[in-house]
């Protein structure tokens, strides 16, 4: 069994908060998938703002800065981001629940759905050929794991100035600045698309519940 919540623009900062409440709170299986949020910077768990954001730039323009519970890098958001969020009890697959065999699972479940060309995984980022397409981090306890995505189908460039070069990057970046290292889903899915050829893998793989649709 999985259940299925599909959210139109609702704020990161909410659907994190589901999120975690999902997952310290029940012992269901879930998938999230979000058309976007507000312009919001992320931070890793971990992560330190002076050394992640052109602060001076954040500040100015007001842009709203949270943490999520998970680790993983900083990212930018905003209304043409896409989000996927997989919560699922250890037992429900076969595979041992460690980072990079999830991470391993999440990638040929994107590349079965999308049917994208040369969409991959290379260390810890979905990628397009050599590419950047999009981010993820993952939290697991004793029972249970979750794994969520951030999905570049679009993006300002100018969004790009408010985040450093990160002093620890993945090797195949090879000191890429951000307009370099990273790539747009647009060109190859529509938005439409996306949530829906995620949705009929799901239905390949899995007893799904009624899909709740939520828009705030």
């Amino acid at each position: 069994m999985l259940n299925l919540l599909l959210f139109d623009q609702i704020p990161i900062e909410e659907q994190l908060s589901i999120e975690e409440d999902l997952l310290r709170n029940d012992d269901k299986n879930w998938c999230i998938l979000n058309t976007g949020s507000k312009k919001t910077i992320i931070l890793g768990l971990s992560s330190k703002k002076e050394e992640m954001l052109n602060i001076k730039k954040v500040d100015r323009d007001n842009i709203p800065v949270i943490k999520r519970f998970s680790g993983g890098g900083t990212v930018i958001v905003d209304s043409n981001t896409l989000f996927a969020t997989f919560i699922f009890q250890k037992k429900s697959h076969c595979f041992p629940p460690y980072p990079k065999s999830i991470a391993n699972w999440t990638k040929e479940f994107y590349q079965k759905a999308l049917q994208i060309p040369h969409f991959d995984l290379k260390e810890n980022d979905y990628t397009i050929k050599n590419h950047k397409v999009g981010g993820n981090a993952q939290y697991i306890r004793k029972n249970r794991w979750l794994h969520h995505s951030s999905f570049l189908y679009d993006f300002e460039d100018t969004n790009m100035d408010y985040l450093l070069n990160p002093i620890t990057q993945p090797s195949y970046r090879n000191q890429r600045n951000h307009l370099d290292f990273l790539t747009r889903l647009k060109p190859h899915i529509s938005k439409k698309n996306f949530i829906k050829k995620i949705q009929a893998e799901l239905n390949k793989r899995y007893q799904i519940t009624s899909p709740k649709k939520i828009i705030l």
